[in-house]
């Protein structure tokens, strides 16, 4: 893998992906930030998780083999491109949010450094490139649908967070304008309400929160999704949670990873927004993701990482940065996302 760092003095902004956008090398993967969170609805802040996931990166330099995975996601002939950060506005969330949109569907179009001629798993028959997206709250993920939808129509999703994030406005948060209605904890609603979800295959893992009624659960389903609650690993183990969500999601559907940094408990992760304990522990959450080797991972994001809580070792945006590395290199085993028996699988 060529690894390319397109982005400014402080790793973040990088307005030449937007403006100049031509300029950017091909690469198979692309990675962004979305500086946003004014869509939070506790503690803001992680409009600093892009820079504290790439500062939560550093250690991640001694050759980058994954050992469980048996694969070193930086030395095959893919590419990796850090954009730097979506320019986005902290003043207006409408505009904010179409700015993350339109950033990211200018990167999740171009042809990938290989593959670009074969067919792919877009709803045009072509072989896309990969996105991942440092959050910025969990409203980010919205705008991200958005995006991936014009490329793949309707996506299965695998959310892990402690929260449903499906709550109607009128629940969660009041509803007081259109604009108040999209936020972290409604943005799956509004995802439903739109179609950009697969329907029935979708799964939440490692729910925890409390609810307004027994109805949020219901409404949970009608937009489309599974839980697996944090507390059955007690009981099903690693193993269990894996198996739930591989025989919830397929192993066909396009997939989209969505990763709230408070599924992990706070012991391990505490700066994030909303903080929920009786979570799992950094292995866990690692474990659980490696099981979700071969799936067709077409993107993904993590999220609610707002270093200002985090403690002097690090431990949150070093947390969000292992997990993206586990994610990252199952993503350069699949390869490219083509379609035939000459892909670059690995």
């Amino acid at each position: 893998m060529v690894f390319i760092a397109f982005h400014g003095q402080d790793n973040s902004v990088a307005n030449p992906v937007y403006s100049k956008i031509i300029q950017i090398p091909y690469s198979h993967f692309y990675q962004t930030g979305a500086p946003f969170d004014t869509g939070t609805s506790y503690r803001p802040g992680a409009r600093f998780g892009p820079s504290g996931i790439r500062q939560g990166s550093r250690r991640l330099n001694l050759g980058g083999y994954n050992v469980p995975l048996q694969a070193n996601p930086f030395t095959s002939d893919m590419r990796i491109l850090d954009c730097g950060d979506v320019p986005v506005t902290s003043y207006d969330n409408a505009w904010a949010i179409r700015q993350i949109e339109e950033g990211h569907n200018s990167i999740l179009m171009r042809k990938p450094y290989l593959d670009a001629n074969k067919p792919g798993l877009s709803r045009a028959g072509k072989t896309l490139p990969r996105v991942i997206t440092l959050g910025g709250d969990h409203t980010i993920t919205l705008p991200l649908l958005r995006s991936i939808n014009k490329a793949y129509g309707p996506v299965t999703v695998i959310h892990f967070d402690s929260h449903l994030d499906s709550w109607k406005p009128k629940v969660f948060g009041g509803s007081p304008s259109e604009v108040a209605a999209i936020n972290h904890g409604t943005y799956f609603y509004h995802a439903a309400m739109e179609g950009l979800l697969r329907n029935d295959t979708n799964i939440h893992a490692g729910i925890r929160t409390t609810l307004s009624g027994p109805s949020d659960y219901d409404n949970d389903g009608y937009c489309g999704f599974e839980i697996v609650e944090a507390r059955e690993i007690d009981v099903i183990g690693t193993d269990g949670i894996i198996k739930k969500i591989r025989d919830r999601v397929g192993t066909d559907n396009p997939v989209y990873l969505s990763i709230d940094i408070d599924t992990l408990d706070p012991a391990f992760a505490p700066a994030t927004g909303t903080p929920e304990t009786g979570g799992w522990s950094t292995r866990e959450l690692r474990t659980i993701i490696r099981g979700l080797d071969g799936l067709n991972f077409i993107g993904a994001d993590i999220v609610e990482v707002a270093p200002a809580y985090d403690t002097n070792a690090e431990l949150s945006t070093m947390a969000a940065a292992d997990v993206l590395y586990e994610v990252l290199t199952i993503m350069v085993k699949k390869g490219p996302l083509s379609i035939g028996e000459d892909s670059h699988e690995l």
